[in-house]
């Protein structure tokens, strides 16, 4: 019986010997490229560049910039008790700057980054809805998708009437963002709660 090497050229193996390992490796970046994890950061207004002053009618909270992940910057405006948060060079131009909620609302500090291959591509950030009978704030996980002219939220998610709500704003994160198409509205995942109102 010949012998592997006898039945193959060696001009074969020899390229064999050279193209697997690149092969290999090649995949395993692939697979690196592919693994998601998460970072966050703080907003904290009172560490950030004033963007805009309030308007002296009181009805312009102002807007401010704060340092996000690896110094994304993260835009932060407040108008009619309301909030509103963008990212990027270009954050105040996004979708993202002019989304918020028909409540009354603040913002939590915590921002969480969602990463592919150490590459943001998704925010998750708590948000809290002023109650209509004044009672204790509604929260809400807002999933906002990053990247130029198509910075928007993807997907909400109430954090009291889902136990798992962070799982759930972190796969919308890993499914939707990047494909989302930001003239749709945001999807509601899991029970929707306050959302259904």
């Amino acid at each position: 019986m010949k012998s592997f090497a006898a039945t193959f050229p060696r001009a074969f193996l020899l390229a064999l010997t050279l193209v697997l390992p690149l092969a290999l490796s090649m995949s395993a970046d692939r697979g690196l490229a592919g693994e998601v994890e998460s970072a966050y950061s703080k907003i904290r207004l009172e560490a950030c560049a004033v963007a805009s002053p309030p308007s002296e009618e009181g009805t312009d909270g102002g807007s401010w910039i704060c340092p996000g992940y690896q110094d994304i910057p993260v835009r932060v405006a407040e108008g009619d008790l309301r909030m509103f948060v963008s990212f990027g060079p270009q954050a105040g131009d996004e979708i993202a700057a002019v989304q918020t909620f028909p409540n009354f609302n603040t913002i939590n500090e915590t921002l969480e980054w969602r990463l592919r291959g150490g590459v943001p591509f998704a925010t998750i950030l708590r948000w809290f809805l002023d109650a209509p009978d004044g009672g204790r704030p509604d929260e809400v996980l807002v999933v906002t998708q990053l990247g130029a002219g198509v910075t928007c939220h993807v997907a909400y998610v109430d954090a009291r009437a889902n136990g798992n709500a962070n799982a759930l704003a972190r796969q919308a994160a890993d499914d939707l963002a990047g494909s989302h198409d930001c003239n749709q509205m945001p999807r509601v995942i899991g029970r929707p709660g306050v959302l259904a109102r």
